[in-house]
């Protein structure tokens, strides 16, 4: 336990959550349950895109009361300008310098893979790279202290096979391959990594379509589930696929999105206030595809924006579906996310379990432009620069909001912290101790790297006892770029060119003072040197 924490535990004594409850005859009383979390990650909502961070076209009323009866954050970082590696940094506690997954990296079968779901022939993708399996991952933490623990929406840490689901790839020393295998799945798949129920793609690419062939599932308590299986959407494979070129996808009528979204509600409907629960919703809206079902929601926005939509991306033959009126359909995504929000909290409050759970809400990068999103339209006062991939502000400065025991109310904080820094503070906030020793690196006594830090503190209104990061670190090898904060200082890395900019006066970054200020340019240049680990997979260029 951090000395943090030890000397929050007496002031929070009063908190639900960690309430001593007096025995109605007199005997000993018993603490408690532990308090539960709910971790809601959206894929591609951009800092602006809510209503209690700016947003005015977009109606978002269940996540701004979130905000108004919780802790809404101001400089939270996600911990990669993309999905699989922003996720792998919240699991594992470790920076995209040190982590192994830093990137979206997908595996592509041979064009002889068949697998055939009624008549429609599913894309012959696997994904993603696989977490390490020697580095312990936030799941495997908590399912190990008596945790439930349940995940709903792209899991991206490993690759599933469908034609050998239960088969899986290790190397001589035990450790999980990272290589593609065709006989084989990822042994770093849900039902091996600490997760007892889990329904969404296991591969993030079939996320890309809302109206897949099949999600995955493992549910050994409903299903009696041994291993990943795949749940066919059966009125979905009666008719062609996006990528078919033909118009009977519209015909499609079973949305993933949905379907994640009440398989999550009714697993918190199977928990109790016996056994703690930890559940990890990461949903896939508001990414691409910019297709929905045609209800009150859509139909909203489409008779409130009118939408040139020349130019605009996606189609038959393509991952994404070409709608008309993009604007309409990505407020409606975001719109239909913060309905599903205000499910989760219903849901909580039909089961008791409300005021023993925090929730947290976030995104997993900056707002993206595919299938025709068209982020600048929603956030004209453009007040932060760089989208999805992009280590400048915009692609990792994320919606951050959290609600529950000990939480002040009402507050909005600019403490800066990152994805990292989650596992820290669920263990903190869970009181599991030592969670560095769950990794079979750290037992072996080999080097490894936890980069977070607590922001228990923090998120329990105590900042006086918050220790802050000397820096924050980021690198992604797809737009070569790096980035490091630094207090308000943010170096802007692109194929090895160093850009500085003062945060405190130039929150957008439109002025590089890099030459004014060599001595802090070489100090960040300095982090980069001393963090960075290089990667066989995903390489970057170092500053020069």
């Amino acid at each position: 336990m951090t000395k943090s924490r030890k000397l929050m535990m007496a002031a929070l004594s009063a908190v639900p959550a960690f309430a001593i409850a007096a025995e109605p005859d007199g005997a000993t009383p018993a603490p408690q349950q532990r308090p539960n979390i709910i971790y809601i990650m959206c894929d591609d909502m951009g800092y602006g895109d809510l209503g209690c961070y700016g947003q005015q076209l977009i109606s978002t009323p269940n996540l701004d009361k979130m905000a108004a009866t919780g802790m809404r954050f101001t400089q939270a970082y996600a911990g990669s300008p993309v999905s699989a590696p922003s996720r792998a940094s919240f699991m594992t506690g470790q920076h995209s310098g040190h982590g192994h997954v830093r990137g979206n990296k997908e595996y592509w079968q041979s064009a002889s893979r068949n697998n055939m779901y009624g008549s429609c022939t599913d894309y012959s993708i696997i994904g993603q790279e696989p977490y390490d399996m020697d580095h312990v991952i936030i799941p495997e933490i908590f399912h190990q202290n008596g945790y439930k623990v349940g995940m709903f929406g792209k899991w991206a840490g490993g690759y599933w096979n469908a034609d050998y689901p239960n088969t899986y790839a290790a190397k001589s020393d035990g450790n999980t391959d990272t290589s593609k295998y065709a006989t084989s799945s990822s042994m770093s798949l849900p039902n091996k990594r600490g997760i007892d129920c889990y329904y969404g793609p296991i591969c993030q690419f079939q996320a890309h379509t809302y109206y897949p062939n099949f999600l995955n599932r493992y549910d050994p308590e409903k299903y009696n589930d041994q291993y990943i299986v795949a749940d066919v959407l059966t009125e979905n494979i009666k008719h062609a696929t996006v990528a078919s070129g033909n118009a009977d996808y519209e015909n499609r009528s079973q949305y993933s999105s949905d379907l994640i979204h009440q398989y999550a509600l009714d697993w918190i409907d199977r928990q109790n206030a016996d056994q703690p629960f930890l559940g990890i919703f990461t949903y896939t809206l508001p990414h691409a595809e910019l297709w929905q079902p045609r209800d009150s929601i859509l139909n909203k926005y489409t008779q409130a924006f009118a939408c040139d939509d020349s130019g605009f991306g996606g189609g038959f033959g393509s991952w994404y579906y070409k709608n008309s009126n993009r604007h309409a359909q990505f407020a409606a995504m975001i719109t239909r996310l913060d309905a599903q929000v205000g499910e989760i909290f219903a849901e909580l409050e039909k089961k008791g379990l409300a005021d023993n759970t925090l929730v947290i809400f976030t995104s997993d990068n900056g707002p993206h432009e595919e299938g025709g999103a068209d982020p600048d339209w929603f956030n004209r006062d453009g007040l932060l620069q760089g989208k999805k991939r992009s280590t400048y502000e915009g692609g990792i400065r994320v919606p951050f909001i959290a609600k529950g025991p000990g939480v002040p109310a009402g507050t909005v904080n600019p403490h800066q912290f990152a994805f990292y820094d989650l596992m820290a503070t669920f263990c903190d906030y869970a009181g599991i101790e030592n969670y560095k020793s769950y990794s079979k690196l750290t037992q072996e006594g080999k080097t490894d790297y936890f980069d977070g830090i607590s922001i228990y503190p923090t998120l329990t209104g105590d900042d006086a006892h918050q220790e802050d990061h000397e820096f924050l670190y980021w690198e992604f090898h797809e737009t070569n770029m790096m980035g490091v904060r630094m207090g308000d200082w943010k170096l802007v890395v692109s194929a090895g060119t160093c850009k500085l900019y003062d945060l405190a006066t130039d929150i957008h970054e439109d002025n590089d003072v890099a030459s004014q200020y060599p001595e802090i340019v070489d100090q960040m240049k300095a982090i980069i040197k001393k963090e960075h680990i290089n990667s066989s997979l995903f390489s970057v260029t170092l500053p020069n």
